[in-house]
């Protein structure tokens, strides 16, 4: 099983055929002492790991989930047919091992045959070509169908080997298959998809099952003895729903969950004492992941470059790092993670310059006419309306920050703090917005199609702030159907320079994550991959276990 946090990043965007390659990785490096392995530790069965996020999850079938906290909890239940290693290396997971034939047109794919759902029932091809048929159905609302569309046939060969084909090459073919999490065909033919109660008590296959959801208070999963790669140590996963970051941070220092992503503030303040070492193992490492600033293209004025520019030349990301995240971050520059064989460094920055913004605003039209303070154009001010999520405290300080900085040049921002589940229905996707402040995971394949081809700039789409580039619609198509390394750094460098003279997002930051997990938990075992790549291997030994029963 990949870990939750990477199911997160399945959301976003579906993965590529090749991994990429850390030039100036950072390795996750442990704040206190903790978690390392005593001689006499065995790993133990038993105790329950409480876990937390500030938002419920919606819907359990992971292709109709559109948050992160449906996906994380989706993630301990349903497995893809591959999943990255520690070392986003791609392997095996209901797929045993896989041929790839006529140039990467052809998968076939050889599955495990010990592999049960939870009911008992056994796991086989027709489950997979279920749920491939299921995700490009017209009928089924989802945003993750794109690459399965691309699929030319797919063929059961029999119980236990299923085959697609491509018209085209396509590079992130083989890891997309471990996208998309497999259901069971036995529990959900015939079924209106959107309407059936399967999305608040799935059956998967994956280490944990589910056992019962209270709306908006905790879902409860316990241990698969049956799990094909061996029963989890922890009997259960109490996942708890805690809207706020601060209360979070109070839970977890009373002993009541097990881990949080801290807050620079927390990482370098609050937790710096004895008590919470001896508690409590640190980590710090550079995100897989960045934080934006993103315009509704499809709103005046934010369709006139001249004005998202200036708006950008407003921004002092270095005073939003400085200030809001205590310097636990770089700056952003496009989609890609510095260090990395995809970011390009030489793309156009946007340093904090206010005479820059101001020219570059009365070049659009904007000029301060009546001594206010705000520019307008055809006697209508510069408003920019920022909406962002509830129980995000760094989002929220962010935007305070830009409100002054682009209050400096005549610019007048409100700011709207919106509850998860409603920020998404009623506004993000709805469309019902100036600029979001929100976040994308950076994935190992370079491919941005679903959120930035203008195909996707549809209702339900990643594409939500309505992106057209004809140029960058070609390029994406080009850089994924080849496996070319060189050839398809030429095509995401292009993109990152279009997307950097366009500012249909102004890239903000990139944070470092901050995790901090109990000391009681063992088999904690850094990788490039991050920490919880095998959380269902973690234990912890009997003398120090806390919980006796799932509650």
């Amino acid at each position: 099983m990949s870990s939750y946090l990477k199911y997160i990043a399945l959301l976003l965007v579906c993965l590529g055929i090749v991994a990429c390659q850390q030039e100036n990785h950072k390795e996750l490096v442990p704040e206190a002492p903790g978690t390392a392995t005593p001689a006499d530790d065995q790993p133990s069965f038993g105790d329950v790991l409480v876990l937390s996020s500030i938002g419920d999850a919606s819907n359990l079938i992971p292709m109709l989930a559109s948050d992160s906290s449906s996906h994380a909890v989706a993630g301990f239940i349903f497995n893809g047919l591959v999943k990255y290693d520690k070392d986003y290396t791609i392997v095996g997971d209901l797929a045993r091992s896989w041929d790839i034939e006529n140039d990467g047109r052809l998968l076939r794919f050889h599955l495990r045959n010990d592999v049960l759902w939870h009911d008992g029932e056994k796991f086989t091809a027709h489950d997979v070509m279920f749920t491939y048929r299921l995700i490009i159905d017209p009928g089924t609302p989802t945003a993750y169908a794109e690459k399965y569309k691309l699929v030319k046939s797919a063929r059961v060969m029999d119980e236990y080997t299923f085959e697609v084909e491509y018209e085209k090459p396509l590079a992130p073919a083989l890891i997309s298959w471990g996208a998309l999490q497999i259901l069971p065909e036995h529990l959900l033919k015939g079924q209106d998809i959107t309407k059936t109660p399967f999305a608040r008590s799935p059956v998967g296959t994956g280490p944990f099952r589910f056992v019962g959801w209270k709306t908006g208070q905790k879902i409860t999963l316990k241990a698969n003895e049956t799990f094909f790669d061996g029963m989890p140590y922890f009997m259960g996963i109490n996942y708890r729903i805690i809207p706020d970051q601060n209360t979070e941070f109070l839970e977890l220092k009373a002993g009541s969950i097990d881990m949080m992503d801290l807050t620079p503030l927390q990482f370098l303040r609050q937790t710096d004492t004895p008590e919470f070492k001896e508690r409590y193992t640190k980590y710090r490492y550079l995100a897989d992941g960045y934080t934006y600033l993103g315009f509704n293209l499809k709103k005046k004025p934010f369709d006139d470059v001249l004005v998202r520019q200036a708006i950008a030349y407003a921004v002092d990301k270095e005073e939003i790092i400085k200030g809001v995240l205590q310097g636990l971050a770089e700056v952003a520059t496009g989609p890609y993670k510095p260090g990395t064989m995809w970011y390009d460094a030489k793309v156009r920055g946007y340093p904090h310059d206010p005479g820059k913004a101001r020219q570059l605003l009365m070049d659009a039209g904007y000029l301060d006419r009546n001594g206010d303070g705000v520019v307008e154009k055809d006697g209508k001010p510069l408003v920019l309306n920022i909406i962002t999520n509830q129980g995000n405290a760094l989002r929220e300080k962010t935007a305070q920050i830009i409100q002054q900085r682009l209050k400096a040049v005549g610019i007048d921002v409100k700011i709207r703090i919106i509850e998860w589940t409603v920020f998404l229905k009623q506004y993000v996707d709805k469309g019902n917005f100036d600029a979001v402040i929100l976040g994308w995971n950076i994935l190992q394949d370079p491919d941005l199609f679903n959120v930035w081809h203008s195909s996707q700039a549809v209702k339900g789409g990643l594409n939500f702030v309505g992106f057209k580039d004809e140029e960058i619609d070609r390029l994406l198509v080009d850089g994924r159907e080849t496996y070319d390394n060189a050839r398809r750094k030429q095509c995401y460098d292009r993109i990152q320079e279009i997307l950097a003279e366009q500012q249909p997002y102004v890239f903000l930051y990139v944070p470092y994550s901050l995790p901090a997990v109990s000391s009681r938990i063992r088999g904690i075992v850094p990788a490039p991959a991050g920490i919880t790549y095998n959380l269902e291997k973690w234990y912890v030994p009997k003398p120090m276990q806390k919980y006796t029963a799932l509650q």
